[in-house]
């Protein structure tokens, strides 16, 4: 019986009858009480490698796809602003120049929504179109003086005239839902990649770390060092140390289908090309149906608000409306200039292509991802890494053999009957449980983005408690 294993005191032989041993199998062992204590702290930072492998492909996704989707879309934007500023600068000049600030608070408020800020969408896009009613009426009756008060009452008379024609509704209607899309996309990765993090750094209880010791490492104080354990055996240890994770995964897979859900979105009807790249031809569609109209709507705004004060400059209106009638023509692809408008949208083109090949490479990802928690165990015990193929040359908790207890199912309550781990079932992991409340809330805003709403002012007071689980 002089048979000892590498991880013991050489001068210790297989004679002692380990009595004093706590988790390996009594009988002759080569192992202290002391190394078994050692043996535990081993098999506690193995199996926390283990998760943190398995976990590591997929928390990596979350991380990388998140980082690649922001970057495309805050490009898109700014690529976005840069079009309008010089195809305006082009077609407007000095008139767009002294004015610019609207567009530019535009463009400003659109990527404080987009990064999580709390911006109104509808209410600031009104806002947007009342400052430009403001100042085209300023400039299409330059022969008037208008007083702060006076431009104040022009301003409600935006939505009853309709002075740029059909342009605010549907640039409105395409904008909250493609923006909307975009920043709960960005969110649910955000939420992936935290959820992620936070369940892979497990917490181990005291009664799984004896199941592992006893599964590890219990056969090189038997003299067996070279024996894995049987597979099924793995199984067992695994689903009892993860119960907890598994509980998630019903969560996790309906918040990857909501995810999934909006996936489509970016890729289709509320895709942000459609609404980003063409904003400056839109907003310069709705300049044009403004100076058509210019002579209604000041006869109709006169009348609401009253006959204002001639500004004495004596320039007539006509004047400065010529100056602003210069028509933009959107090009056709042949006479597409060579100027920054034109290389900036064919660069807007190319970004978008990048980020639609992008959505396509997460949905991927995503879908890869379903079932990961409940199907953790079998990635761990997979056979020939961790646990051994033959079922009669492997450890089997006390000897080498055949494993004969049956494979109890994955999640909490399965564990009733565990015969490795002494799980118990009243008392659910708080911080897994967190976890599915943050899934949840997330999987609500994901499915209301892909409706088109935004629960962010329904309902922000709601879970606001939640809010450090969440953002």
């Amino acid at each position: 019986g002089q048979l000892c294993c590498s991880t013991c005191d050489h001068s210790v032989s297989l004679s002692s009858s380990g009595e004093h041993l706590r988790v390996c199998p009594q009988g002759y062992t080569c192992c202290t009480s002391e190394m078994e204590d050692k043996l535990n702290q081993q098999s506690k930072l193995e199996f926390e490698n283990l998760v943190e492998e398995s976990s590591h492909n997929m928390r990596t996704t979350f991380v990388s796809r998140h980082k690649k989707f922001d970057e495309f879309f805050l490009e898109l934007l700014d690529n976005s602003e840069k079009s309008l500023n010089s195809m305006f600068t082009r077609t407007y000049g000095k008139l767009y120049m002294q004015n610019s600030e609207v567009f530019q608070d535009l463009f400003t408020e659109l990527k404080r929504y987009y990064t999580g800020g709390n911006v109104n969408l509808e209410e600031m896009l009104n806002d947007f179109w009342s400052r430009l009613l403001e100042r085209m009426f300023q400039l299409l009756n330059s022969q008037y003086h208008f007083t702060d008060d006076y431009l104040e009452c022009v301003s409600k008379y935006t939505d009853q005239l309709k002075p740029f024609g059909d342009v605010p509704r549907k640039l409105k209607a395409q904008v909250t839902r493609a923006f909307i899309a975009a920043r709960t996309f960005v969110q649910g990765l955000m939420v992936g990649r935290e959820v992620a993090n936070r369940v892979a750094k497990v917490n181990i209880v005291p009664a799984c770390v004896r199941a592992l010791t006893k599964m590890l490492y219990c056969p090189y104080c038997r003299g067996m060092p070279g024996l894995k354990p049987c597979h099924n055996y793995c199984h067992n240890v695994m689903r009892g140390c993860l119960a907890n994770q598994a509980d998630l995964d019903a969560e996790w897979n309906l918040f990857i289908d909501a995810m999934l859900l909006v996936a489509d979105r970016l890729e289709g009807p509320f895709n942000i090309e459609a609404v980003i790249e063409p904003i400056d031809i839109k907003i310069s569609e709705a300049i044009m149906t403004m100076q058509d109209n210019s002579m209604q709507v000041s006869a109709k705004v006169f009348q609401g608000c009253g006959q204002p004060k001639p500004s004495g400059i004596g320039r007539s209106a006509r004047g400065i409306s010529d100056v602003f009638s210069t028509r933009f023509r959107p090009y056709t692809p042949e006479e597409r200039p060579t100027t920054a408008a034109g290389t900036s949208l064919d660069r807007l083109r190319v970004v978008w292509r990048t980020m639609q090949h992008s959505v396509t490479d997460i949905k991927e990802k995503l879908k890869e991802s379903k079932r990961f928690w409940s199907n953790l165990p079998d990635d761990i015990c997979a056979k020939g890494k961790l646990t051994e193929s033959d079922e009669e040359q492997c450890w089997n908790s006390h000897t080498k053999g055949r494993y004969f207890p049956e494979v109890v199912k994955e999640g909490l309550t399965n564990q009733v009957n565990n015969p490795e781990v002494d799980v118990d079932i009243t008392r659910p992991d708080t911080l897994i449980r967190q976890q599915i409340m943050a899934l949840r809330v997330m999987t609500n805003k994901l499915k209301n983005a892909y409706n088109g709403n935004d629960i962010y002012f329904q309902d922000s007071s709601k879970f606001s408690s939640l809010s450090g689980v969440w953002m």
